[in-house]
């Protein structure tokens, strides 16, 4: 599957390995979620990046106390209209402080990419035969926000005040 990062496609140094194959110590790997509780122990010492793969109920506080373990973390979206992705992205950024790369796996559509960015995501794996130009537009496509954002835009609200306006 295509990468997206700043609304374009790059180059994707993650390998995801399924529950039950081994894990190669020398390249970057994400990992579940229930892989890493089972098997946490043995990942200690391990030389490449490890990152970690969050169904869409599983709640940011889960990997809280792990995080300064993990490079990457992706949050999947089950359904496009499933809105917990955005939830934990948002909270591994301004609750736990979470500074690495966070990626939106699952059914996400260009639509949804301001959203992603805008609470903390910094990349989506995108489907096959996905048209790069719509997520690059995606990112443009909308300039006032409603809600505060991680990312710099003031929303409405603010500009109202700064403007004086009802």
């Amino acid at each position: 599957m295509p990468l997206i990062e700043n609304g374009r496609i790059g180059e994707d140094a993650w390998s995801f390995i399924p529950d039950g194959e081994p894990v190669p110590n020398d390249r970057p790997v994400i990992i579940s979620f229930e892989r890493w509780q089972a098997e946490r122990d043995s990942f200690d010492g391990r030389n490449a990046k490890l990152g970690v793969r969050l169904k869409s109920g599983t709640l940011a506080g889960a990997i809280a106390a792990d995080l300064d373990r993990f490079a990457l973390v992706a949050v999947e979206f089950a359904k496009f209209r499933d809105g917990r992705g955005f939830s934990t992205a948002r909270e591994l950024r301004e609750r736990y402080g979470y500074t690495g790369e966070i990626r939106a796996v699952g059914h996400v559509i260009p639509d949804q990419y301001l959203f992603l960015v805008r609470t903390g995501f910094t990349s989506v794996e995108a489907p096959e035969g996905t048209n790069p130009d719509s997520w690059a537009t995606a990112l443009t496509e909308v300039t006032i926000a409603f809600q505060p954002s991680l990312d710099d835009t003031a929303p409405l609200s603010l500009l109202r005040r700064k403007l004086k306006v009802g």
